[in-house]
């Protein structure tokens, strides 16, 4: 890995990996690398031939959070200037999927939150840590939390600054899978999870993620049955259905 601090891409067939390189920081996010970040993400969505996004830091660290100069120096517009990384996989149309091989801390937390899946290595680290630095936490970080583990153990990471490693991350929900082996394995698993998501045409991949983001604030199965219902009719119509119907048909009748 290079110590230069850049944002690099790599294709795996349909899937993009997207690394924040930084490693003599632990890839700690400044405005720069932010601004990057959501580069990196948008060239990505962009490219029709992918359908999945990786996400993940330079080795040791996933990332260690937001520069504290930066954020020292920030307004307003500062401090949403550092959120457009993590705030560009929060709102990708496509899956992402974060491989979290080190220390996700503050704002590196975040950026693992802001994925639809993560994946751990056994040296991953899930830290908060807003409160201990005497800063109050932002882009989001609470109500993410909240969603993915729960409030109570949110507030236990939160306000009582509880770190989880990855077996604790994976037991509270917050992590998919734990990985072993070294971050070329992490990587590695997480491109073949993230590769699933090439089964299903794109922008039904896309409608279906859309959908997801609806259902889930709503309160009723009524409520998802009306919400699901308009796409899925429209799918049934689609070229793309009409195709695979036919190819299950044709296997059926040889056979």
């Amino acid at each position: 890995m290079t110590d230069m601090a850049e944002i690099t891409m790599e294709r795996h067939d349909t899937v993009a990996v997207v690394t924040v390189s930084d490693p003599q920081r632990r890839n700690a996010l400044t405005l720069g690398l932010s601004e990057q970040l959501a580069a990196a993400i948008a060239e990505a969505e962009g490219d029709s031939g992918v359908s999945a996004i990786v996400i993940t830091g330079a080795p040791p660290a996933f990332c260690a959070g937001a520069d504290l100069a930066a954020l020292g120096e920030a307004g307003e517009a500062g401090l949403r200037a550092i959120y457009a990384g993590f705030l560009a996989i929060a709102e990708c149309a496509l899956p992402t999927v974060a491989a979290v091989g080190g220390a996700a801390v503050g704002a590196g937390l975040n950026v693992a939150l802001a994925a639809d899946v993560r994946l751990a290595g056994p040296r991953a680290r899930f830290d908060a840590r807003f409160l201990g630095l005497g800063i109050h936490p932002g882009g989001g970080m609470t109500w993410m939390l909240q969603r993915a583990v729960g409030a109570q153990q949110a507030a236990a990471m939160t306000l009582l600054g509880e770190v989880l490693d990855a077996e604790a991350a994976h037991s509270a929900g917050l992590v998919h899978r734990v990985v072993l082996g070294d971050h070329d394995d992490l990587v590695a698993a997480a491109v073949q999870t993230a590769a699933g998501a090439a089964a299903a045409p794109r922008d039904l991949l896309i409608t279906t993620k859309r959908t997801m983001r609806i259902t889930r604030t709503l309160d009723s199965h009524a409520e998802a049955v009306d919400t699901e219902i308009g796409p899925q009719l429209a799918s049934l119509n689609s070229e793309e259905f009409a195709a695979r119907l036919a190819a299950m048909k044709a296997r059926i009748t040889s056979h």
